[in-house]
């Protein structure tokens, strides 16, 4: 790679402060700065632990694999955007070969090892879309950090994390993905009990127009906070199943969930979704307060402002507390609770119109 493909600036000249926003910092980290037309795989191989590669504005058409910890991968906002090359599919990978990034159909890679996670990523102010599965989708990281991404339209999630500790995703935006717009998990294909996030945090971001906004499943320990979802066929889930430990012990605090109703077919795990604010499903522990949630209607099973479900596996929510949220004109109710009485879940102090059963508001 020659010095007209990759530039190298110290982090404290006035040119990254522009940019990154960051304080002066040791010479020994470097800026790489990236030019439409030139790759940004080749400017991330080249960085070390510490590095920033800022990727200026223009239309990149690849997909980017970060394995290097401590590394900042840096646009200078929805102007930066990474698509698909022409005619990119996902395809399968060859037997007992591990697929690539853009050979998953996804648009950003962050990837730890199995047993050794990858730490201190961040990936900020750019535009990931048009991916055949994920824009952005991490796996195996610790304190990973994703601000100011935009994932617009890719085929399942807008921005994904698995298996990860300490996630911060912060100001984001995901719209009209096929799935959820966030998604947050232990694991997908493994039969496993929810992990401890060790207080992962999603908040001021906006999730619209996606099936989902936000899915969290098979995870413990984080807050989701301040967001806006809108326009989802369902806006919040929080997801557990019979695995141990269970889903829970987590906050949904102070977000606007409003008008989640589109209209999503039936799947394999679920019924049709239409009309859903915030939903617990097989989860404990789970603390729901001072959220809005209004304008949702629809006639899903999974219906209604603040929806406690029992599990298709036939888990129960228990010890969950709804408390100080503001709801209206959503219907069939504004507060559903599915659950038997003895199950200890604790709605108080919600301004509602109607619950199901009667006497929650």
């Amino acid at each position: 790679m020659t010095k007209r493909h990759i530039t190298y600036l110290a982090c404290a000249t006035a040119f990254v402060g522009a940019f990154a926003g960051a304080a002066p910092a040791s010479a020994a980290h470097r800026t790489l700065v990236v030019h439409p037309g030139q790759s940004i795989q080749k400017a991330v191989n080249a960085a070390r632990p510490g590095d920033t590669v800022l990727v200026l504005a223009g239309t990149y058409r690849e997909s980017v694999t970060l394995r290097t910890a401590a590394l900042t991968l840096r646009g200078v906002g929805p102007s930066t955007v990474i698509r698909p090359p022409a005619r990119a599919e996902a395809r399968p990978p060859a037997k007992g070969a591990t697929p690539t990034c853009l050979g998953a159909g996804n648009g950003i890679c962050v990837v730890g090892g199995k047993n050794k996670a990858l730490r201190d990523v961040t990936v900020a102010d750019l535009k990931v879309t048009g991916f055949a599965k994920v824009g952005l989708w991490s796996m195996g990281t610790d304190h990973l950090t994703v601000t100011g991404v935009t994932a617009d339209d890719n085929g399942q999630w807008g921005i994904a994390q698995e298996h990860s500790t300490r996630g911060v995703f912060r100001r984001d935006t995901a719209r009209r993905n096929g799935d959820a717009g966030l998604f947050l998990a232990n694991s997908v294909k493994a039969e496993q009990g929810a992990k401890d996030s060790k207080g992962a945090v999603v908040e001021r971001t906006l999730l619209e127009g996606n099936r989902i906004g936000l899915t969290v499943r098979r995870l413990r320990n984080l807050t989701v906070r301040r967001n806006h979802v809108t326009g989802n066929c369902a806006g919040v889930f929080v997801v557990g199943d019979e695995n141990k430990p269970r889903a829970g012990a987590l906050t949904v605090r102070a977000n606007l969930v409003e008008r989640n109703n589109k209209y999503c077919p039936k799947t394999a795990r679920l019924p049709h979704l239409q009309g859903s604010g915030i939903v617990l499903t097989g989860t404990e522990q789970a603390l729901v307060a001072r959220n809005t949630v209004t304008g949702h209607s629809g006639k899903s099973p999974l219906s209604g402002g603040i929806v406690l479900f029992k599990s298709f596996v036939g888990v129960t929510s228990e010890r969950n507390r709804i408390t100080g949220n503001h709801l209206s004109a959503n219907s069939p109710a504004d507060l559903v609770n599915q659950e038997a009485a003895k199950s200890g879940n604790a709605f108080s102090r919600n301004s509602c119109r109607a619950s199901r059963p009667a006497g929650l508001c």
